[in-house]
This record gives C-alpha cells, structure tokens and sequence, in this order.
C-alpha cells in the first residue's frame, strides 16, 4: 500500500519532469488524473464528447501554464479549477447555462414530505440530480459532489454569496421533489 505521502512526493516529482516538457511524466499525469477531471467535467456539461474534447483542452493549459503551479494546494485541485471554469465557459457558450432564471419551488409540499434515504441509492440521486435545470445542477454539483463552499462557488461562478446561497437552498427543494416524485414512482409501479 503507498502511503499518501509518497504518492504526493511521486505526483511533485512528476510535475517537475512535467516542467521540463517530459513526455512521459505528462502522460503519467494525465493517467493519473484523467478519469477524475472527465467526471467533474461531465456533471456540469453532461455531454460525454464536450468533456472528453475539455480535458484534452484542461490538460494542455495545464501543462502550459505549469510555471505558474506554486503548490500552495495540491496539483488535483488545481487542475480541478482549470476544468471547471473551462467547462463552465463551455456551458455559457454554449447558452445552455440560465444565469439566475429562479424556478419557484413551493415549500409546503417539500417540508411536509420525507423522504427514506435509506432506500435510495446513489445512482438514483444522481440521476435526479442531472435532470435538474443547468443552473441547479452545476450548483449542487459544485457544493454536494465538488465539495466547494459558498464562498469558492461564489467566485467560480461570479455570483453573490447571497445567490449562491438563495440558489443552492432552492435548488436543494428542488431535488428533494425529484427524489419524492421518482420514490412515489417506484413504490407506485413497484421499481
């Protein structure tokens, strides 16, 4: 088993042969790291060929612009930065993206209503997740998956602290209806 230092050692290693435009270390980067870029990518586009053609993109800016990689967090999460704010830009050229279009999500009928969460699965909610509005999707992406607090969400997508948190509450009511209607569905048509 590598220990998680050795594995960061060997990662730091790999960048600086990475500075010295060694192709072998980049593809060894780029092995390492592929798989997690193209699933951050893909839940905000959702589009198998744009997040495959993005990382390809994310990479070479990455390796590009590796001088300015000073290690003050980990290379994965400075990578990670570089393909969420390419595939949002992606997402906005795309006009798929509604900037602050807010969907009225009634609260009684949320707050009333459980739900079993020991009944769901995880494919389940990621499904309901991907069939919310691009918006709420790419929000709750950030916050629940991603793992970004208000204040980073707020900067990635230049939104006020104030509509990141407005947004990700209605967008949590918001999969919290899809989950009950799909729950209700299973119970209904029993699976």
């Amino acid at each position: 088993m590598i220990s998680l230092e050795s594995k960061k050692t060997h990662i730091n290693q790999l960048i600086e042969r990475c500075k010295k435009n060694d192709s072998t270390a980049q593809m060894q980067v780029y092995d390492a790291y592929y798989k997690a870029m193209y699933n951050t990518s893909y839940r905000i586009l959702k589009d198998e060929f744009e997040a495959e053609d993005l990382i390809q993109e994310a990479f070479l800016t990455a390796f590009s612009k590796l001088h300015t990689f000073k290690g003050e967090v980990t290379f994965g999460a400075w990578l990670k930065r570089i393909v969420i704010n390419k595939s949002l830009t992606q997402l906005k050229k795309n006009i798929r993206y509604d900037e602050v279009k807010m969907e009225v999500v009634s609260n009684y009928e949320v707050e009333e209503t459980t739900i079993d969460y020991s009944s769901l699965n995880v494919k389940q909610v990621m499904d309901s997740l991907q069939s919310l509005k691009n918006s709420y999707r790419v929000i709750l992406t950030l916050n629940l998956i991603e793992g970004y607090d208000y204040e980073e969400i707020s900067q990635i997508l230049k939104y006020t602290n104030e509509n990141v948190r407005t947004t990700i509450s209605r967008a949590k009511k918001k999969l919290k209806q899809v989950l009950l209607a799909n729950t209700n569905k299973t119970q209904v048509y029993g699976g």
